[in-house]
């Protein structure tokens, strides 16, 4: 069996973590979303993949080309929806076979579940259905499907991932994969409903420190750096080559940092936390519930909790994030939040900086001693 993986797209939704990478980049767990759909393929014997590539093309390539598996990967120049995009793998599509988004995380007991049934997609109970393609279903079978409407009729929604035959090229006359199934439903089709066992998609940014929590709950532990023989290591936690965890310093796993890693002395890392590669965290740091990306630096005396920071930030010493409810404006529509920070890349904050419910675009810089709450700065922008 083939399989499918779209991986065009931007992720609007989730900038500014996608103004230099796409969507299925994003790392989580230390490693990119799209990683983890390859593996519920592979684990499942699909290892015919195809991959359409659009948005920041060459960064899925690279990424692709580094497997040990072969892939195929065939360009959608310009993304004008799933089922355009499908449409582009169609000359590499031999006989029936599964598509999936490469931005969502499912796990191999899903992929299990649909895979042997033509004409299915899978379901998953969301509480926030009007986000996603709303599907209908009676005796195990979808009777509609409408993408992202005003008053959900259930609260079932499509995971975007299907099994499908060769047939469904003759379904497509629109852009969108929803259009197509219900399509396909409206012209008489069977289109089966299977439940999803493990789904999420990472809708806005702040979804991806849930996503990090379920893909560190099963986390091996495994110790590759140097440890101080005073730190205290408490839980699984992965500790990548060369880095240094210095004394007095706890980690309570579940808990991820990359290669040549420098943590502490004298800090705390807190469960559901991954760290990139190449990241400083000065001494007495506390980082809790969050995703450092890679060359980050934390400065000494900081706080950072409920918070995602791109690579290359400088944080100065005494910052500190913490979750706030609040307001924020994505894409001109008013969403309620709760979270600590979002931080682009190539962030600098001067020191005594507090960032609550707040989203700091790329490249941003702010002087010492500002207080951000429930903020969304512009990228480029410099807060005085």
């Amino acid at each position: 069996m083939q399989a499918v993986i779209l991986a065009a797209g931007e992720g609007k939704r989730v900038r500014p973590l996608t103004w230099s990478r796409p969507k299925a980049m994003i790392p989580v767990a230390n490693r990119p979303i799209i990683a983890y759909t390859i593996d519920a393929l592979v684990k499942n014997g699909i290892r015919d993949i195809v991959v359409v590539v659009g948005y920041r093309k060459e960064q899925v390539t690279r990424y692709l080309n580094q497997l040990d598996i072969p892939v195929t990967v065939v360009v959608q120049e310009k993304q004008l929806g799933t089922a355009h995009a499908l449409l582009q793998a169609k000359s590499a599509i031999t006989g029936d076979f599964l598509l999936l988004p490469g931005d969502n995380y499912i796990d191999e007991q899903s992929v299990a579940r649909i895979k042997d049934t033509k004409n299915a997609l899978l379901v998953k109970d969301h509480p926030h259905p009007s986000n996603f393609g709303v599907v209908t279903v009676r005796e195990g079978r979808a009777e509609s499907i409408v993408e992202k409407p005003e008053h959900a009729a259930s609260f079932q929604v499509s995971t975007g991932i299907y099994s499908l035959t060769k047939e469904v090229f003759r379904q497509i006359k629109s852009n969108d994969m929803t259009d197509v199934i219900a399509d396909m439903i409206d012209s008489g089709t069977i289109v089966h409903a299977i439940p999803a066992d493990d789904w999420q998609d990472a809708i806005y940014p702040w979804d991806l420190l849930t996503l990090n929590l379920r893909l560190l709950k099963h986390l091996p532990s495994a110790r590759e750096g140097m440890t101080s023989r005073h730190a205290t290591i408490t839980g699984p936690v992965q500790i990548g080559r060369g880095s240094v965890v210095g004394p007095n310093t706890v980690i309570t796993g579940p808990v991820i940092i990359g290669d040549n890693c420098t943590i502490g002395p004298n800090s705390c890392i807190m469960p559901n936390t991954s760290i990139g590669s190449r990241v400083t965290i000065e001494p007495l740091c506390l980082v809790g519930n969050a995703i450092v990306m890679d060359d980050t630096c934390i400065g000494s005396h900081s706080r950072i909790i409920d918070a995602v920071i791109g690579e290359r930030c400088t944080l100065a010493d005494h910052t500190s994030t913490g979750r706030q409810d609040g307001l924020l404006e994505i894409e001109g529509v008013p969403i309620h939040t709760g979270f600590g920070a979002i931080i682009g890349d190539n962030v600098r904050c001067g020191p005594f900086s507090c960032i609550c419910n707040s989203i700091l675009g790329n490249n941003v810089s702010s002087e010492g001693d500002q207080k951000m709450i429930s903020r969304t700065i512009p990228d480029g922008t410099l807060v005085i």
